[in-house]
């Protein structure tokens, strides 16, 4: 499913020394490698810099569990259709213990039939905050009082940098590395 991106090739000597300072970061840090919006930053690389700066943090350092950092990313991924962003996160959240019938329960748009509260409560603070653009008191108030506001604030960081990543796999068109299939239809 190779789909060529919106973005012209960038090789390496190419490069302006702050690219290559970038491309070396990423390689150098908790990822190993470019899959997902990275390629994109490196063309601006003082915004990708920072970018995966914080998606490090948001990814590895909430204070959430793998299991439940990776659901608010696939709620973010499902609320973008982002085709990447799925692809590449939901082996690591059934590796993590999410179930595939709750995953795909998300990626076709209807509210999961959760057994674990946690996720349940992750689930309801994204999509209020997704279809509302706010969290109800009752949402937040559990959220805090399950989590701890710093993980709670920790959270609404993880779904704003996963939203910048949709859109930033969406916008240039671009897919994961071996990416056969779409999770989502395509828009005309």
């Amino acid at each position: 499913m190779e789909k060529p991106s919106r973005l012209p090739p960038l090789q390496r000597e190419q490069m302006t020394s702050e690219q290559k300072a970038l491309l070396d970061a990423i390689a150098a840090g908790p990822r190993k490698n470019l899959n997902g919006p990275f390629v994109a930053w490196i063309h601006s690389p003082q915004l990708g810099e920072l970018a995966q700066r914080l998606g490090a943090y948001c990814r590895y350092e909430t204070g959430f569990p793998l299991r439940l950092s990776e659901l608010a990313i696939l709620a973010t991924a499902a609320q973008w259709q982002s085709q990447a962003e799925w692809h590449i996160h939901l082996p690591i959240a059934i590796e993590a213990g999410l179930s595939a019938d709750i995953a795909e329960q998300c990626r076709i748009g209807a509210t999961p039939d959760f057994v674990d509260q946690d996720e349940r409560l992750v689930w309801q603070f994204a999509s209020e905050l997704y279809a509302r653009k706010r969290v109800s008191e009752m949402t937040y108030q559990a959220a805090c009082k399950r989590f701890g506001l710093a993980v709670v604030v920790n959270l609404v960081g993880l779904l704003g940098y996963y939203a910048l990543v949709a859109m930033t796999l969406n916008v240039f068109d671009m897919r994961a590395e071996g990416q056969t299939t779409l999770p989502f239809a395509e828009p005309d």
